[in-house]
Order: structure tokens, then C-alpha cells, then sequence
């Protein structure tokens, strides 16, 4: 007989659906497995306002498949614009869940971003004061710093001085890559949580650059050396409260992925769970797989867990190398072992 696990149905709490033609194709591959999802506002233009997240939180409904039950979580895009009295008002009619800062020109589509963080210092205040979280795109962008540094550079000259003047203030350091991130957030008090992606338990800078160049590995924050890849795995794998799942999925059609200056991003939400479950039962940690996928993530959003669940079968596994959008084909990452675990 094969082996089954069944965990409450688990959610992301880092999704980029796009919008349009991407937003249709994609959305399916989510919802086929997860409840809920905090859905990134970095589209173009970005999400900035209330009015904006019940816009785009509009058209995510619109493109759900038919009998699919799935809650879009929404975010604003953090500018050094943002009213705080919009982001309260936001969070208090049940729209919004988070704010997302993204230091301008670190990632995708954050050019809105923040360059002068004593000005959003207002908008983290009035978040401490109401328990809105603050999603944090942890990178530096100075020209100066290298890229496999800029996350543990973020961590001692933003994060660290932001937290220590905003007394209160959840955050979630977000698909963190490095020991140093790790390390950070598992010094700090329950205000502070970081996300996991799939992609970054599996490759390190090697995966992206020997052997010739493989754009499908790219993304933002960069993958880092083997011994941070191992130290992510260890705290995912620990069942510790802090540590929760955000897939990062974020598809590009393969003619954006492949140009000379090619987008950043992994496109995972097909598989997610199959690797999940592969990497947690190479780890000895199967027991340890829902608080990560399921459990972690809603208990530091103050939401309950989902009341149904997902069974996952040693049967093996397999899923489409690509599909297919009216944009064009975005190709599923691909973990490099073949699939041991598939969700029934």
C-alpha cells in the first residue's frame, strides 16, 4: 500500500498571480492546492491604495475556476506616498492583510518603491498600532554592495533599525535566503516571522551558473551558497513557529525569461507540494510538513487554520514542464529529481 499524509490545506503567504491573460493561466495552479494566498502588489501600475487592492482583488475573483474555493489575501505596495489613514482604513473593512516593502529597484516591478525609508515612517507607525504586518523584500540596492550580500546587509542597516524604532511592528522578512537570515529572525521576539520559498530548499548559486547559464534558476533574491540553501532546509524542516511557507511563484513567459537582461523569478505553484513533501521526508521532518505549509503561516496573521485538507500519496508524481498562457508558455521550475509524493 503506499504511504499518505494528509495535512490541513495549506496556504502561501507569498503569490504572484500578475494580472490579465497571466492572472487566468496561473491563478488554477494555485487554487488547485492552496486555501489562501497573500497576493503581491508590484503590477503595473502597482497596488497602492484601497481602492486599487479591491480592484485587482475583483479581478482575481473574476478568473477563479469554476467551484474553486480560494481567498485572495490582499497587499498595498509600501511608497513613500502611502497615506496611513488609507492603509487603516484598508485593514479595518477586512481588504487588506499586509503592506509590502520593496526598496526601490531591488525586485520586479519596484521602481514605486521606497528610497528614503524616513518617509513611510508614518505609515509603520499607524501599522505598529493596528497589528497590520510589513512584508519586507529584504535587499539592499547600493551599487556597491554584491548582490550575495545584499540580504544580510538589508538585515543590519534597514530591517534591524526599523524594528528597533517601531516598537510593536509585525514583520515578515520575506523568501529570506541566507544563515544570516535565519539567524536574525530566530533571535527576535513573535513580531517577527520570515517566509520560505520552495525554490531556495532546493538550488544553490551553482544550480543557476555551472554548466552554462540556467535563466528557469533566476530569481530575486538571488540563490545563495550551498551552506545557506542547507541552513534554509533546517529551519523549514524544524517545525518552529517562525518559519512559514511563501512560494514566491512568480511566472514569466520563457521569451521574458530568456531575454539578454531576463526577469527574475521561478514559477512553482504546480509542484510546490510535491517537493515540499520530498525535501521534508529527505529531512526526517514529515511530521513538521503542515506547521510549515499550514499552520505557522495563519498563526502569525491572526487567522484560523483551514478546517478541510490535502492528502498527499507516495505514488510518484509528474507535472507539465510548461503551460500555456495567451502571453506564452512560462515553464514550471523543475527541482532536478524526479517526484515522489503527488496530491490526490
Amino acid at each position: 500500500m503506499s504511504q499518505t499524509l494528509t495535512l490541513r490545506r495549506p496556504d502561501d503567504w507569498h503569490l504572484h498571480l500578475r494580472d490579465g491573460a497571466m492572472l487566468r493561466a496561473v491563478l488554477p495552479e494555485t487554487t488547485r492546492h492552496f486555501a489562501r494566498a497573500i497576493i503581491m502588489p508590484n503590477l503595473v501600475p502597482p497596488v497602492v491604495t484601497a481602492a486599487d487592492a479591491r480592484a485587482y482583488r475583483d479581478r482575481i475573483l473574476a478568473a477563479l475556476p469554476t467551484g474553486a474555493t480560494f481567498t485572495p489575501l490582499m497587499t498595498l505596495y509600501l511608497t513613500e506616498d502611502t497615506d496611513p489613514a488609507d492603509v487603516a482604513a484598508a485593514q479595518a473593512s477586512g481588504l487588506v492583510h499586509a503592506v509590502k516593502l520593496y526598496p526601490a529597484g531591488a525586485t520586479t516591478n519596484s521602481a514605486s518603491g521606497v528610497k528614503d525609508f524616513d518617509k513611510v515612517r508614518p505609515v509603520l507607525e499607524k501599522m505598529a498600532e493596528i497589528g497590520l504586518p510589513l512584508c519586507v523584500h529584504g535587499e539592499v540596492t547600493d551599487a556597491d554592495i554584491d548582490i550575495f550580500d545584499r540580504e544580510a546587509v538589508f538585515i543590519d542597516r534597514v530591517l534591524d533599525p526599523i524594528r528597533r524604532a517601531t516598537p510593536g511592528l509585525r514583520v515578515v522578512m520575506e523568501h529570506i535566503t541566507t544563515s544570516n537570515a535565519v539567524d536574525y529572525a530566530r533571535a527576535q521576539d513573535d513580531t517577527l516571522g520570515a517566509t520560505i520559498t520552495t525554490h531556495h530548499l532546493v538550488i544553490n548559486r551553482n544550480h543557476i551558473l555551472a554548466g552554462g547559464i540556467k535563466p528557469h534558476y533566476y530569481c530575486l533574491p538571488v540563490a545563495k551558497r550551498e551552506t545557506h540553501r542547507l541552513a534554509l532546509r533546517e529551519a523549514a524542516t524544524s517545525g518552529a513557529a517562525r518559519f512559514f511557507l511563501g512560494t514566491d511563484s512568480a511566472p514569466h513567459t520563457d521569451a521574458n525569461k530568456l531575454l539578454p537582461c531576463g526577469c527574475a523569478g521561478c514559477f512553482t505553484a504546480p509542484n510546490t507540494l510535491s517537493i515540499l513533501a520530498q525535501v521534508f521526508e529527505e529531512d526526517g521532518a514529515l511530521q513538521n510538513l503542515e506547521a510549515f505549509t499550514s499552520l505557522n503561516g495563519p498563526a502569525f496573521y491572526g487567522l484560523p487554520p483551514n478546517d478541510d485538507t490535502l492528502t498527499l500519496a507516495k505514488t510518484g508524481a509528474s507535472y507539465p514542464d510548461h503551460i500555456i498562457t495567451d502571453d506564452g508558455p512560462v515553464t514550471v521550475f523543475d527541482p532536478g529529481f524526479p517526484l515522489d509524493w503527488a496530491v490526490t
